[in-house]
């Protein structure tokens, strides 16, 4: 069994989230190059989930400041610079929230989502089922008749401008990013503060991605996203991995399991620390 000390496995993110001050990410194409090198991250850094970020990859670790000045917040630059450029995945997908994910890896995010290739009326059958709410398909039949709209348009278009509404849209817009249907394009000038997303439907702004997703199967794309995040934070539990993907325990122990038998990951534990253990082999390497 592979034992380690935990100071081995910071010393592996040290370089992974680019924390050391050599690593930092410092213009737009490094940072498209850290997440196609990490395939999926987060914008700001997550309490209580380990992962990369794009904001630790430029400022370093330490807490995301209030004001709009400091130099780490060039991370919001290149994100709306970006949009609707194809050069990266960017949408909450992962726990909820701002997640960026390289295009390599995307379709595999995307062969787990309830999408089946036909987006003008799989929602439709959804919401049949139960598993998509009326708002979630008005603001999706408001972007599949109008194209893309901003924030604003988008609530008009859905009727669900009401203050009473606010709860209800944002969850729908949420929960329509996560299942990877809608995705922010771009920027609009929209509103009291002149800052609104533009949002569009993924296949139609992606328009390869379902065919891509479709040569990968359920048990594929679960294991290579497992195998690629332990690849970027170098080990964890099995219950991190539950948390970060939002799967059924049993689903994860069986991925787990297949990685373990054809040696794409290994088992052992953490000097000191209580629990099963995984690691990447590039850990056990060094």
């Amino acid at each position: 069994m592979f034992i380690t000390k935990y100071e081995a496995i910071a010393q592996y993110r040290a370089h992974t989230f680019c924390t050391l001050p050599h690593l930092r990410v410092k213009t737009i194409h490094q940072a498209i190059e850290f997440v196609n090198q990490r395939g999926f991250v987060f914008f700001w850094p997550i309490k209580g989930i380990i992962l990369p970020s794009l904001w630790v990859s430029a400022a370093g670790e330490r807490p995301v400041p209030d004001w709009h000045d400091d130099p780490g917040h060039i991370t919001w630059q290149w994100k709306d610079a970006l949009l609707g450029k194809r050069c990266w995945y960017y949408a909450r997908i992962l726990r909820r929230r701002n997640t960026i994910v390289s295009l390599e890896t995307i379709p595999y995010f995307y062969a787990l989502s309830p999408n089946y290739g036909d987006y003008e009326h799989d929602y439709l059958e959804q919401y049949a089922q139960g598993f998509l709410t009326q708002e979630a398909k008005s603001l999706y039949e408001a972007l599949l008749k109008q194209g893309p709209l901003d924030t604003l348009s988008l609530r008009k278009a859905a009727r669900l401008t009401s203050r009473e509404s606010d709860a209800r849209f944002n969850r729908a817009l949420d929960d329509l990013q996560i299942e990877l249907k809608i995705l922010p394009v771009g920027i609009s000038q929209a509103g009291a503060w002149h800052y609104a997303f533009i949002y569009d439907i993924v296949p139609r702004h992606f328009v390869d991605l379902p065919e891509k997703a479709r040569e990968i199967s359920v048990s594929q794309a679960r294991t290579r996203l497992i195998e690629m995040y332990l690849l970027s934070i170098g080990a964890a539990q099995p219950k991190d991995i539950t948390h970060l993907f939002g799967w059924k325990p049993e689903v994860t122990q069986s991925t787990i399991t297949a990685l373990i038998k054809d040696n794409r990951i290994i088992e052992g534990a953490v000097e000191g620390m209580p629990g099963h253990w995984l690691f990447t082999p590039h850990l056990a390497n060094i």
